[in-house]
C-alpha cells in the first residue's frame, strides 16, 4: 500500500503492550535452551558476541524506525523495499518474508508439542499443534486488542524467568554459594579468560547461532503501526533495545557462568534447569518447560499476526487468482486481515502431517534452515531501501533519524553478509545456507524479469 493509503486495521494495541513486546522480542527461546551449547562453543567471550549482534540488530531497527515513523500508516516495512528499490525487490522481499515467518511457525508448532509432551507423552504431537494453533488462530481473529493482551502475558513469562535467573546469580555470588560445581563467584568467569578458548572458528561459528536468537526483533515495528500513537511508541520501543539486550542476555549468561564454571556446562543441558536446580528449586526442569512452551506459544503467536498481515499486503499489491479467491485483501468486521490469518493458519498446520511422513519431515528440516538464510538477505535490502530513502523525496529532515547512517548503514550490511558466510562454516547449517543462496538467486532473478519494464 502506498503512503497515500490510509491503515484501516484497528489500532488497538497500546503502548504497554508494546513496550512489554518489545522486551520479550529481543528474548528468544534459544536463551533459555541454548545457551548452554552457544556458552560451551566459545566460552565467556560469547557474552561479546550477543553484544555485537545485539547492536547491529539495534542499528537495523534505526533503520527501520526512522522509515516508519515517516510513515506510520504502514503495517509492513517491506512496503519500503517496494517503494525505495523497485517493485521486483518489494515482490521478492514480500513473498520471501511471508514464507520464512510461515517456516518458523512451523518450527514453533513443532517444538510446542514436544514441549506439552513434557508433560502428557500419550498425547499425539498432531492433535496439540493443531489444538495449539487453533486456540491461537482465534486469539488474532477476534481483536488485535486480545492479541496484544495475550501477547503480554507470554512476554511476562520469559521476562519473570530470566529476572528470576539473574537474581539468583546476585544472591548465589554475593553469599559465597556453595553447589557441586564449586562456589558460585564472578572468578568462574574472570579466571584463564581467553577471547578465543577454544579457536578463532569457533568464536566465528557461534555468531550464527546468536544472529538466530534475534530473529524476528523487527515485528514490533509492525505492531507500532496498530497503536493510536505510533510516532510516540516508536521511538520508545526501539531507543530501549540496547539497554534490553545488555541486561537481559548479557545478565542471564553471567549469571550462568558465575555459578557454573563455563567448561562444566554441557551443550545439550539448559543452563536455566541447572541453575534452578542447584538453588534447590526441585521442580526446576517443569518450570523452564513452561518458560521455553509459553516463548514458543508467543512466538507462534507473533507469526500468525505477522503471516497474516504479509499475506494481506500481498493480495493488495500483487493479486493472483488464489488470493482475490480467498479474498485475502478484505479485513473482518473487527479491522484483521481475517482470511489472510485463515490462509496462513492453514499453511502452518501442515507442519503437523509433514512431521509423521517418512523423507518428508527431513526436507522440512531443510527448508527450515534455508528460510533462515533467506531472513538475511531481506534484512540487507531494508538497510538498502533505508540509503534510498535518505535521498528520496520522502526523506523527513526532523523525524527519528539513524545516526552517523552514511558510515553506520553499510557496516551492518557487511555484518549480515558476515554471518551469511559463517552458515557454510558448520555442518548443521551448510545444507541451510545452500537452500537459501538457491532461493535468493532464484527467486531474485525471477522477481527482477517479472517486474522488468
Amino acid at each position: 500500500m502506498s503512503s497515500k493509503k490510509k491503515n484501516k486495521m484497528e489500532r488497538g494495541l497500546t503502548n504497554r503492550h508494546v513496550q512489554v513486546m518489545a522486551i520479550a522480542g529481543t528474548i528468544g527461546t534459544g536463551l533459555f535452551l541454548g545457551a548452554g551449547r552457544s556458552i560451551s562453543l566459545t566460552g565467556p567471550s560469547i557474552v561479546l558476541i550477543y553484544m555485537i549482534t545485539g547492536a547491529f540488530m539495534f542499528l537495523m531497527m534505526r533503520a527501520v524506525g526512522e522509515m516508519l515513523y515517516q510513515d506510520p500508516e504502514q503495517h509492513t516495512f517491506i512496503n519500503f523495499i517496494t517503494r525505495h528499490l523497485g517493485k521486483g525487490w518489494g515482490y521478492f522481499s514480500v513473498w520471501s518474508y511471508w514464507l520464512s515467518v510461515v517456516f518458523i511457525g512451523m518450527a514453533e508448532i513443532t517444538a510446542i508439542s514436544h514441549y506439552v509432551q513434557f508433560w502428557f507423552p500419550s498425547w499425539p504431537s498432531w492433535m496439540i499443534e493443531i489444538g495449539f494453533l487453533t486456540i491461537l488462530a482465534l486469539v488474532n481473529l477476534i481483536a488485535v486488542k486480545l492479541f496484544g493482551e495475550v501477547e503480554f502475558w507470554f512476554a511476562m513469562v520469559k521476562i519473570v524467568a530470566i529476572l528470576a535467573m539473574i537474581a539468583t546469580g546476585v544472591f548465589m555470588v554475593l553469599t559465597g554459594f556453595k553447589t557441586s560445581h564449586g562456589v558460585a563467584s564472578l572468578a568462574n568467569i574472570a579466571d584463564n579468560f581467553s577471547l578465543f578458548p577454544n579457536g578463532g572458528v569457533n568464536f566465528i561459528m557461534a555468531f550464527q547461532m546468536v544472529f538466530f536468537a534475534y530473529l524476528m526483533i523487527e515485528f514490533i515495528g509492525v505492531t507500532t503501526s496498530e497503536t493510536k500513537n505510533p510516532r510516540q511508541v516508536l521511538p520508545k520501543a526501539v531507543k530501549e533495545i540496547p539497554l534490553r539486550i545488555v541486561f537481559f542476555y548479557g545478565g542471564a549468561l553471567l549469571a550462568i557462568m558465575s555459578i557454573i564454571p563455563w567448561r562444566e556446562l554441557a551443550s545439550a543441558d539448559s543452563p536455566f534447569v541447572t541453575v534452578f536446580e542447584l538453588a534447590g528449586i526441585k521442580w526446576a526442569a517443569a518450570l523452564i518447560n513452561f518458560v521455553v512452551l509459553t516463548s514458543a506459544a508467543s512466538a507462534l503467536n507473533s507469526t500468525l499476526y505477522s503471516t497474516g498481515r504479509h499475506l494481506y499486503q500481498i493480495a493488495h499489491d500483487s493479486p493472483n487468482r488464489f488470493l482475490k479467491a480467498i479474498k485475502a485483501d478484505t479485513l473482518s468486521r473487527h479491522n484483521v486481515p481475517q482470511n489472510a490469518i485463515i490462509a496462513s493458519t492453514i499453511l502452518i498446520a501442515l507442519a503437523a502431517f509433514i512431521n509423521v511422513l517418512p523423507g518428508v519431515s527431513d526436507a522440512f528440516a531443510l527448508i527450515t534452515a534455508s528460510s533462515s538464510g533467506v531472513y538475511i538477505a531481506i534484512y540487507i535490502l531494508i538497510m538498502l531501501a533505508h540509503l534510498k530513502y535518505r535521498k528520496s523525496p520522502d526523506f523527513m529532515a526532523d523525524g527519528y533519524l539513524m545516526p552517523h547512517y552514511r558510515f553506520l548503514n553499510p557496516l551492518t550490511m557487511l555484518f549480515f553478509a558476515f554471518v551469511f558466510v559463517t552458515l557454510f562454516l558448520q555442518e548443521s547449517t551448510f545444507v541451510g545456507a545452500i537452500g537459501s543462496a538457491i532461493w535468493i538467486i532464484g527467486f531474485g532473478i525471477y522477481s527482477q524479469w517479472k517486474f522488468r519494464k
